[in-house]
């Protein structure tokens, strides 16, 4: 205080009393008529000083909602002091600009760096607003709202209100190292309660391996493939088709075949039934 007195005697001025973040207006025509650098700078932490109420107290209406006291306490201090640095005088009460670019930061935080997985923002900010009306009509109400009400509150459909709730799960996902107890009281951990792999997910690679295979053939060959196994027709017809003889259509055919299989890296009894997998009859 000593030093602050001191100053404002340089300084040729008096304080107004620091009872009421709402007057600190009167703090920016002090900095606007500044001569130095260091009159700004000091006159910048007299306002940060004054208004860090007003940061504290928006901070404190996200607690409770994943991230530390700590952490919020910091992103709105620092968004006030960005807010004290952008504020323009002309353009309306100091409490007016620096309640929004607080109330932005936060959930900026929120949406940039506490969610365990990609969200779409939407549905990020959809999660957040739901979960504040979700605690704020549950005071009021007495009891938790239904997903209707949650609705009518925030003007979105129930559809959205459903989808911010699938959503918020990936706020904070389980991990699979987590001890699980099961009912029999034998603690595992939650991988465990997931099955084995599920042996389509090799299929489906060899599958978009050999769809890529067929489209490198020379056309011939990819036209003898579909005549054989999606037109159904007989090496006869397709040798009619092509103008060739039947015993080159199968020396194609087989040979065709191997080459794919080979590339595949993989036998005969897995071969054919790939090609069932994706719409090729085998037999006709």
């Amino acid at each position: 205080m000593t030093m602050e007195i001191a100053h404002d005697e340089e300084l040729g001025e008096r304080h107004a009393p620091d009872d009421d973040y709402v007057d600190v207006d009167g703090l920016f025509a002090n900095l606007e008529m500044a001569d130095s650098e260091s009159e700004r700078q000091y006159w910048r932490e007299r306002i940060v000083t004054k208004a860090m109420p007003l940061a504290d107290h928006i901070a404190y209406r996200f607690v409770g909602r994943g991230e530390t006291r700590e952490d919020l306490l910091q992103v709105a201090r620092l968004a006030l002091v960005k807010a004290v640095e952008r504020y323009d005088r002309g353009r309306g009460r100091f409490v007016s600009f620096a309640v929004p670019t607080i109330f932005g930061e936060i959930r900026r935080h929120f949406r940039d760096n506490t969610w365990g997985m990609h969200v779409p923002r939407s549905s990020q900010e959809a999660t957040l607003a739901v979960r504040g009306a979700v605690s704020e009509m549950s005071q009021r109400m007495g009891r938790a709202p239904t997903t209707a009400e949650i609705a009518d509150e925030l003007d979105m459909s129930s559809e959205a209100i459903r989808r911010s709730q699938v959503a918020a799960k990936a706020y904070r996902p389980m991990s699979l190292d987590a001890p699980v107890t099961s009912a029999d009281g034998e603690t595992q951990p939650h991988a465990a309660l997931h099955g084995e792999e599920d042996p389509r997910y090799a299929k489906v690679e060899d599958l978009i391996v050999l769809a890529d295979l067929v489209r490198d053939l020379p056309e011939r060959e990819r036209e003898i493939l579909r005549m054989r196994f999606y037109d159904c027709l007989k090496q006869r017809d397709i040798a009619r088709c092509l103008g060739i003889s039947q015993v080159h259509v199968s020396r194609l055919l087989s040979t065709t075949l191997e080459r794919l299989r080979v590339l595949m890296c993989t036998d005969g009894a897995l071969f054919l039934p790939l090609l069932a997998i994706i719409g090729v009859q085998v037999t006709c």
